[in-house]
């Protein structure tokens, strides 16, 4: 009998996929094989060589004065990577330097490709709030994508560090507070980076960092101290970065912090014990900037020898900028302070990625001139950046004053038939603050500001602006908060936009006060005095404090810094063009005084259970308990209807399911999200944890059947001994739109 193609090419897919382990494993081999007989050719000082990276900025920008000496060790094979290289004309120029060096050793070209390169998406935080595994995997792609054509071949990204203190300016930089969200989004962004295998010339390897719990610093201050329980590392902190190293992530790069007064860069335990011991990690760690040699000013290392010696017996692998492997760590394998396989086996690290590159074979295989032109001439990146800013909005309120003619019951989206909006604030035609911090310097894409985007979609409803203040709003005089409060009374409605300016959010960019900055409150209150309905589009890299716009205005649309295309994903929010369908990935606090705080807190001995009555319980006087927006929040313009709920054994394990019906008139994503608590534990377990979730399109009337399988992973934890696994008694299953938002519940015992 004739087999049909069909079936050929299946058979054909299925013993692909049946041989790749084995081909990779023969792979692996064979590079293997290569380092080996490569570092027998090499001296220490060449081994050491690859360990040390520093930054091109005066190679591509002004020259320094010690311009000579780096090209000279260059030349000499003293270096093994950089950062801060871009473009292909100069990785070019560097990487023929390299091929001067005696082995010619090709140099890896790293750069902080964190929400994009030309084309900018938006943050990681905001990219979060989408709950949308499949855009965000293609989002970090198309990143990749930019950054492999212009010579790249490393990014710093994703940063994967669970982070409840919006405190921390680098809470930007991640996926929010969740640990089960995290590592999911980790997976993604890994995924995206690096493609399905590395060496393509559309992927880059990817970073997971910063190892460990650099989310947790003290107060939020950033590069600060972090104490915590190794039982609260390992739940909590830990996990996103196992996720990373599950896909496949290349590198991990340590953190600045002390942990538990030991610093993460010559942290044995981490990086030895539990990152290449525990967890088989074959990769390389990279020091962050200057880690090494800071071991000294923390009072960890006596001096930059010291330092140098401590990193490398704790398995930091490469010195990111911090000269000290490179004038210390010779002498310190001849003193026998570090032993020669140390170096031997963080240079083969380093060297197995080259290989794996491909850079041996082609060193120039990432810096081709027309793919670059070719690729950031690539107009669906755009309108990939228009999806993820569209899917990362998060509707915190509408309503419940609609406008005349909506079709809904709330001010959003806006009426057709409006005659005139009024768009005010110090961010509405902004477009530098829509991109937001860790951008790629040079030539962006450029930039839709929120103005831009509504006149672009307004039709024949007349737009008039006003700014108000500058961005910031450090100062709001008379005259312009008079013409904004002119322009605002003979509109139908206002559009003011405000927020944080994007140099507020990310790396030393931590805040006592995350209340509105400046005068913008006093803005709002000004407008809220002519009656007129308000929708306030907030832009920001964290949650911030704003009890009175959260109180008094009509709407209120979180679109964080969208990117590149920004302006015209608000835009198609307001207008209904988009049915939002973002949810919130970390807690919006009250006030300050509640920080740091999550959805999945510990209940006490004393609970609340009449927030009227909170004598002697575990409560402040001044401030409800509860976040201002919790975790998981976030509207739609229609509704969802959560019933027959039913729990039924299924295997080892059990099947929870229940209907999902759209019942409103549009159709919308709704983000199913599952929470487990286990009820009496041998420790203490938070009141929930999200442990799955699903985005489901539904249309008007629309229903559907949801399942979640519920087994080991969703009810096992770690016990005081630091073992996972389930213990019997009884569990709490839920489900809802939000963390406080719980539609249907169910007991389940394990016997």
């Amino acid at each position: 009998m004739k087999t049909s193609p069909h079936v050929a090419l299946a058979r054909a897919a299925a013993s692909l996929l049946l041989a790749a382990p084995l081909l990779a494993s023969a792979q692996d081999a064979q590079i293997e094989r290569k380092v080996a007989a490569l570092l027998k050719q090499m001296t220490l000082a060449e081994k050491v060589g690859q360990l040390h990276q520093l930054s091109g900025r005066q190679f591509t920008g002004p020259t320094s004065s010690d311009y000579a000496d780096k090209l000279a060790d260059i030349r000499a094979g003293r270096v093994g990577s950089m950062l801060n290289v871009k473009g292909v004309a100069d990785t070019r120029e560097i990487q023929a330097l390299a091929l001067q060096s005696r082995l010619k050793i090709p140099l890896l070209f790293g750069l902080d490709v964190i929400h994009g390169y030309q084309t900018v998406f938006p943050v990681p935080l905001g990219e979060s709030a989408s709950w949308d595994m499949d855009a965000i995997r293609q989002s970090a792609h198309i990143a990749a994508r930019e950054a492999a054509a212009s010579g790249i071949h490393w990014t710093f990204a994703p940063m994967v560090d669970v982070s409840r203190d919006p405190r921390w300016g680098r809470v930007m930089e991640g996926a929010g507070e969740d640990t089960y969200l995290g590592s999911q989004i980790a997976r993604a962004r890994v995924l995206g980076f690096q493609g399905a295998k590395l060496g393509g010339t559309d992927a880059v390897m990817a970073t997971a960092k910063h190892f460990a719990a650099y989310g947790a610093a003290i107060a939020g201050r950033d590069y600060n101290a972090v104490d915590m329980s190794e039982h609260q590392l390992f739940e909590v902190y830990l996990p996103p970065f196992k996720a990373a190293l599950d896909a496949g992530v290349a590198t991990f790069m340590n953190s600045f912090n002390t942990l538990n007064g030991v610093p993460a860069t010559g942290s044995a335990w981490l990086q030895r014990d539990i990152l290449k011991g525990s967890w088989g990690f074959r990769g390389f760690v990279v020091s962050d900037w200057g880690s090494v040699r800071e071991m000294v000013p923390h009072g960890y290392a006596s001096d930059l020898s010291d330092a140098a010696v401590k990193a490398m017996n704790a398995g930091s692998d490469m010195d990111m900028e911090g000269y000290a492997y490179s004038a210390h760590l010779e002498q310190a394998v001849k003193s026998g302070k570090v032993k020669m396989s140390a170096v031997d086996e963080a240079a083969g690290r380093v060297l197995y990625k080259k290989f794996e590159l491909g850079l041996f074979d082609d060193p120039y295989k990432f810096s081709d001139a027309a793919r670059e032109k070719a690729v950031l001439a690539d107009s669906s990146h755009r309108a990939a950046a228009l999806e993820m800013a569209q899917k990362s909005i998060v509707l915190l309120k509408n309503g419940p004053r609609p406008l005349a003619g909506a079709a809904v019951p709330g001010p959003l989206p806006l009426a057709r038939g409006l005659k005139r909006i009024a768009v005010i604030g110090p961010l509405a035609d902004s477009q530098r603050d829509l991109e937001g911090g860790w951008v790629v310097q040079g030539e962006r894409a450029p930039v839709v500001s929120i103005l831009q985007g509504i006149r672009r979609r307004a039709g024949a409803t007349e737009i008039v602006h006003a700014q108000a203040c500058a961005p910031g709003c450090a100062t709001l005089d008379a005259a312009s908060l008079e013409q904004a409060v002119k322009v605002a009374q003979q509109s139908d409605v206002i559009v003011l936009a405000v927020g944080e300016t994007w140099d507020m959010s990310g790396e030393a960019k931590s805040r006592t006060d995350i209340s509105l900055p400046g005068q913008q409150e006093k803005l709002f209150e000004a407008l809220k005095a002519t009656g007129k309905p308000i929708v306030a589009v907030m832009l920001a890299g964290r949650p911030l404090v704003f009890n009175t716009i959260a109180d008094q205005a009509d709407a209120i649309v979180y679109a964080w810094f969208p990117g590149s295309e920004g302006g015209n994903a608000v835009a198609s929010v307001l207008f209904g063009d988009y049915n939002p369908s973002g949810k919130l990935p970390i807690t919006f606090p009250r006030s300050v005084g509640q920080i740091p705080l999550s959805y999945a807190q510990y209940q006490t001995g004393r609970p609340v259970t009449d927030e009227n009555n909170v004598v002697y319980k575990s409560a402040y006087i001044d401030s409800p308990n509860t976040p201002r927006y919790a975790f998981g929040h976030g509207l739609s313009y229609t509704s969802f209807a959560y019933t027959d709920l039913k729990l039924q054994r299924s295997g080892a394990g059990s099947m929870l399911s229940f209907d999902l019906a759209n019942t409103g008139a549009r159709s919308g994503e709704e983000v199913v999200q599952l929470y487990v608590r286990d009820m009496v534990a041998s420790v203490v377990r938070p009141l929930k944890e999200l442990k799955s979730f699903q985005k489901v399109l539904l249309k008007p009337g629309e229903h559907k059947r949801i399942q979640f399988a519920i087994g080991p992973e969703q009810l096992a934890f770690f016990n005081r001994q630091l073992k996972w696994g389930v213990e019997p008694g009884e569990f709490r299953l839920m489900v809802g739109s939000a963390s406080d938002d719980i539609r249907l519940e169910a007991p389940l015992t394990i016997p």
